[in-house]
Formats: structure tokens, sequence, C-alpha cells
């Protein structure tokens, strides 16, 4: 059985074809683009990206994000894990908010310093 996907590794958006029995890969164009697909089959991942509340910044919302991909299939747990962090200025780019996001060992870290 085949699975055809479109690589988002890079701005080319290879359209990639994967033999999900042998993990053959073809459409891409450089290495990352057939980890990415292999991945994908096996155990697909995502950094998430979202904001977090913060009191006392020029804005009310912080962005962050995990330090690393996380299992796809957490994503919704991790947005619903964000929604009750409450920050308060000042917080710098880099900083971790959350440490050890659902067990993952992947972190949440401020994207920006305010």
């Amino acid at each position: 059985m085949t699975r055809e996907m479109i690589c988002i590794v890079c701005p080319m958006g290879c359209r990639l074809t994967v033999d999900t029995e042998s993990l053959a890969v073809t459409g891409n164009t450089c290495e990352r683009g057939e980890k990415y697909a292999v991945e994908e089959v096996r155990a697909p991942m995502r950094v998430i990206t979202s904001t977090v509340r913060i009191e006392g910044a020029l804005y009310r919302r912080l962005p962050v994000k995990t330090s690393r991909a996380i299992p796809k299939a957490l994503n919704f747990q991790c947005i619903a894990a964000l929604k009750g962090i409450r920050l308060k200025s000042p917080v710098r780019a880099g900083q971790v908010i959350l440490k050890d996001i659902l067990g993952t060992g992947a972190d949440i870290v401020a994207t920006r310093s305010m």
C-alpha cells in the first residue's frame, strides 16, 4: 500500500509517495523529505506553536512553542494544557514556561521577550 503526502520540511513542498510496508520514499528532492515521510508513516510528530496569557506586558498573549516535536496525537492535549497558564511580565525569549509537557520530554518555551 502507498501513501501520498506533501513534504512540509522546507518550502519546496515535494509530493512524496511512501510504500507503507517497505518505507521506500519517492518524489523527495532531499534527504530531509525522506526522513519526514518515514516519520509520518511510523509516528508523526509536530512542534506546537501557540500563545499563553501574560499580565503586565505590552500584549496580552505571549507566543510559545514546544522545544522539540511531540507526537501528533498529543496536539490537542498540549493546547488544552496551555490554556490554563497565566504568566506575569517580564518573560525572556527562550525561557522555559512549562517543563516536560505531557511527559514527552519537550518543554514549552517563550519565543518572545515581553
